[in-house]
């Protein structure tokens, strides 16, 4: 299976100490967003976790952990976002040149089919403009693209609770996307990066723009050096391709103040919650209650066995070569 860590919250950024201490202990509990006296216990062993996979803005924490994550058999993806906003719409976010010189570094320790680049969710205002998405998206695209193979991204959706926390958010008109997407997928096209939609029900195949997921059976089998065995995607909204992961993070526990955030409903709240955090508790965020019941996760590896090989995983191997000190993706033993 793959642990999500984590579309609720950004652990890589946030909570990188906790992880690892969880790692030690060997499992983590996770409550459940919508049964809230319902916790499940995630083993954590490389015998049933197929990879970690990270979601954030500033992966940065992580980097001192790559070789332990490595040395204890576990493989790692990361989805990276760097976008073209300021603090006005990012405040705990790094400059988005360290984020990038960070995304090197990252790169070159896991390997380019293990790294993701997110450009998402793609909003208008007065300041950020079309031109601007344009420009600042060609820029990136030179910087990264040596250190990736995926750029994936999203128009934003309009949430209830934007009417009053973000009055100026616009809806992206059908004229205004296809400028985006026809400037972007030309971009993408120049600096050899397959450009990919995340939560989206509509077809952009006519600009050469993929729908088939971000955790999806090509980019788990090219992070791992493995094939998967049959998975059902477990979409997690409309217009979602994913496989199924199971999420260590919680809701409103993101520091990180993103105007946009999905995940966090009060800001002031987050930033709280993440004051009370503790890294040696087996949970992100809260304590366990008399009344709560835990449940053992479901695990199983996704990998396919060995005798059932037929991939060529020299077309999946790592497309940066060996470093002094690199890490490559994690291949289980037989």
């Amino acid at each position: 299976m793959f642990i999500n860590a984590s579309t609720r919250t950004d652990i890589a950024s946030r909570y990188s100490e906790w992880l690892m201490n969880r790692v030690h202990e060997g499992y983590v509990l996770s409550r459940s967003p919508y049964a809230p006296h319902k916790v499940y216990r995630y083993r954590l062993h490389p015998d049933v976790v197929d990879c970690f996979i990270f979601c954030t803005k500033n992966p940065a924490p992580m980097l001192p952990y790559i070789e332990e994550l490595r040395r204890r058999g576990f493989a790692a993806l990361f989805y990276v976002t760097i976008t073209s906003y300021g603090k006005d719409m990012e405040p705990g976010v790094p400059d988005y040149h360290e984020v990038t010189e960070t995304f090197r570094k990252l790169s070159m320790l896991i390997g380019k089919n293990n790294i993701c680049w997110r450009y998402d969710p793609i909003l208008l205002t007065e300041k950020y403009t079309i031109p601007h998405h344009l420009t600042c998206f060609e820029e990136m695209a030179k910087e990264l693209s040596p250190y990736t193979n995926i750029c994936i991204f999203s128009f934003v959706e309009i949430y209830q609770k934007f009417a009053s926390s973000f009055p100026s958010l616009r809806a992206v008109s059908e004229p205004d996307k296809k400028t985006l997407l026809t400037g972007m997928a030309k971009t993408a096209a120049k600096y050899s990066l397959r450009l990919q939609t995340c939560g989206d029900t509509h077809d952009y195949a006519l600009y050469g723009i993929s729908r088939s997921g971000c955790i999806s059976v090509p980019i788990m089998e090219k992070a791992l050096g493995r094939e998967l065995q049959p998975i059902k995607p477990h979409p997690s909204r409309k217009g979602c391709g994913c496989l199924p992961s199971g999420d260590i993070g919680a809701y409103d526990t993101c520091p990180n103040g993103c105007k946009y955030c999905y995940a966090t409903k009060d800001h002031a709240l987050a930033a709280a919650n993440c004051q009370k955090h503790s890294p040696l508790s087996p949970l992100i965020f809260g304590k366990i209650h008399p009344e709560d019941e835990i449940v053992e996760a479901s695990q199983k590896s996704f990998l396919l066995p060995f005798e059932q090989l037929h991939l060529d995983l020299s077309a999946i191997s790592p497309a940066l070569p060996p470093a002094a000190g690199q890490i490559q993706p994690y291949i289980r033993p037989q």
